[in-house]
């Protein structure tokens, strides 16, 4: 039956399960909202405030599904704000395909009006923003494109995949074409030769450890990922804002490796003879600039196991190298056969003992001023938020909270709950929160900063459209924090460009419909959490902060004494 490219392109979406599509309407492509609206009772296009807002939605759909996030953007400034989107979705190896309407086929190349080269904004060549970008000419290729997108976001590393379509394209009439079948992603298997090899440089170690993390996981290669540490007992770190690979509940857990890290953990990184990383690329983040594990040939022996082969050998040289995706992988690694007897048991629990000493809400024996207790609230909340609530945040000392004393439960229990962006995008935990709340329909909460607030606050007019109840723990110390922390270790004294004059938040959340409040003191919180979670609408809790109190391990002024001691 004819009908219009635009129409053709929902069905193919409906096809490879999407049920949500975010964006910001253009008239470029006019056609495909037309398709929405046919297509209405199957699928849903989310109507977002701004394009980096609508990105970051369908990328924490991709991070909470495991399949492609769907955004569709216009063409020049639309596609230009989705951008951090599809960046984000590259560095934390999350499945995306971005829509972009673009110019009229007789126009293209002449600088039309908002006329971009997408293919060279961004495609590969940019080293980090799209694994591929492809421009449909014609419309009775539509599934194929479709489909290989689809593909391609999953397949290897996982990442976004940009799709251009011309305006008069989408609006030509197409016979006799059909979407193609739901694509699936290709399981890559671990070489037994790799996992006899992989035994034994287990069997000649004193000190292992894992450090699981990266795109591709499921419940089930989690769950499998769980069995190997228990046959082997081995302890088991995750990845910079990839806590939930592992259950942070777990006697062999050891932390989380990242900005923030835990000394101690840092310690046995450094003293293990044998790392084993499960999936990671091992950025800057998790390798402590790469000195915590250094490039390109580390002190400890490296068993790196990745789904892209492209990423095997980039930065580090293995002893062993073994492509394999994360479900194959751990599958495999679950029945390797471990001894009865194992030299490092005691190794593993000195892991986890550190664990539990660094989310003590003692602090660490710190001192930190202002009426607000951090570890107390972040403790508060794991008493009170539900085992499967998607918690999100964005980019800022705040987040570090959070990382340390928050207790991820991991994705073997079934879903993903951690929605973090591993390449620091402010602006991240609102939208991916509210995002998180339309196709899930869990609990949502988001841990923010004043700074990192307003960079997508407008969502909220999103989340009250689409009945999205939220809740979003705001810190405001009148400050870009971690600036402002850089700039008293580089430059004491000197403050320049950190200090925000803010709005009254609370004001503003109501003025969008949400419930709203602001907590002066510890024991406060806990009420106002709890009148959160019954709400009929999203909440913000807004806890004015000490700008002293800027990381969990140190105050600002002694930051700035440290720094001038050392000059």
């Amino acid at each position: 039956m004819p009908q219009i490219a635009g129409h053709l392109l929902v069905e193919c979406l409906i096809a490879q399960g999407v049920t949500h599509a975010f964006g910001v309407p253009g008239e470029s492509y006019l056609a495909v909202l037309d398709g929405f609206h046919v297509h209405e009772d199957r699928i849903r296009f989310v109507t977002c405030r701004q394009e980096g807002g609508a990105a970051f939605m369908a990328e924490a759909q991709g991070k909470l599904t495991g399949r492609p996030g769907v955004c569709f953007v216009t063409r020049g400034p639309g596609a230009t704000n989705a951008a951090i989107g599809l960046h984000t979705a590259f560095q934390d190896s999350t499945p995306l395909v971005l829509f972009v309407g673009d110019v009229a086929s007789d126009a293209r190349d002449r600088e039309a009006f908002q006329e971009v080269d997408f293919a060279a904004f961004f495609g590969p060549s940019t080293k980090g923003l799209a694994k591929r970008v492809e421009r449909i000419d014609d419309p009775r290729r539509l599934p194929e494109y479709v489909a290989r997108a689809f593909a391609t976001a999953m397949n290897g590393r996982p990442g976004p995949v940009v799709l251009v379509l011309p305006e008069d394209m989408l609006a030509q009439t197409v016979e006799a074409a059909a979407p193609l079948p739901r694509v699936e992603p290709v399981q890559a298997w671990s070489d037994p030769g790799g996992l006899r090899e992989l035994r034994r440089l287990l069997l000649s170690s004193e000190r292992p450890l894992v450090i699981a993390g990266g795109g591709g996981w499921t419940p089930q290669s989690a769950a499998a990922l769980q069995r190997f540490a228990e046959n082997w007992q081995l302890p088991v770190a995750n990845a910079f804002r990839f806590q939930d690979c592992f259950d942070n509940h777990h006697p062999n857990y050891a932390g989380d490796v990242g900005l923030g890290i835990n000394p101690a953990l840092a310690r046995r990184i450094r003293d293990s003879d044998l790392i084993v990383a499960i999936g990671p690329r091992l950025g800057e983040a998790t390798t402590g600039g790469y000195a915590l594990i250094e490039a390109p040939q580390p002190r400890q022996k490296l068993v790196h196991i990745h789904a892209s082969a492209e990423e095997l050998g980039r930065v580090y040289l293995p002893v062993l190298a073994m492509q394999a995706t994360m479900n194959a992988a751990a599958r495999s690694l679950e029945v390797l056969t471990a001894p009865p007897t194992l030299p490092w048991t005691a190794w593993t629990k000195a892991c986890h003992a550190d664990y539990l000493a660094n989310v003590d809400p003692g602090n660490g024996g710190i001192e930190l001023p202002g009426p607000i207790d951090m570890p107390a609230l972040i403790h508060t909340l794991q008493r009170h938020l539900p085992a499967d609530a998607v918690v999100s945040n964005g980019a800022g000392n705040f987040a570090s909270w959070l990382h340390r004393f928050y207790r991820y439960h991991g994705l073997a229990r079934g879903l993903k709950t951690q929605l973090a962006p591993t390449n620091g995008a402010m602006g991240y935990g609102v939208p991916a929160g509210i995002g998180a709340a339309i196709t899930s329909g869990r609990v949502a909460f988001t841990i923010t900063g004043d700074g990192d607030f307003l960079m997508n606050g407008q969502e909220l007019a999103t989340a009250v459209q689409e009945g999205a109840r939220c809740i979003v723990l705001l810190l405001n110390n009148g400050s870009y924090g971690t600036i402002r922390m850089h700039q008293e270790r580089a430059y004491p004294g000197h403050v320049s460009g950190s200090a925000l004059g803010n709005p009254d938040f609370c004001a503003l959340a109501r003025a969008y419909g949400w419930a709203a409040e602001r907590v002066t003191g510890t024991a406060a919180f806990e009420p106002a959490l709890l009148r959160a979670l019954a709400a009929p609408t999203g909440t913000l809790i807004e806890v004015p902060l000490d700008l002293e109190v800027i990381t969990t391990r140190g105050t600002l002024s002694a930051i700035r004494r440290a720094s001038q001691g050392a000059a």
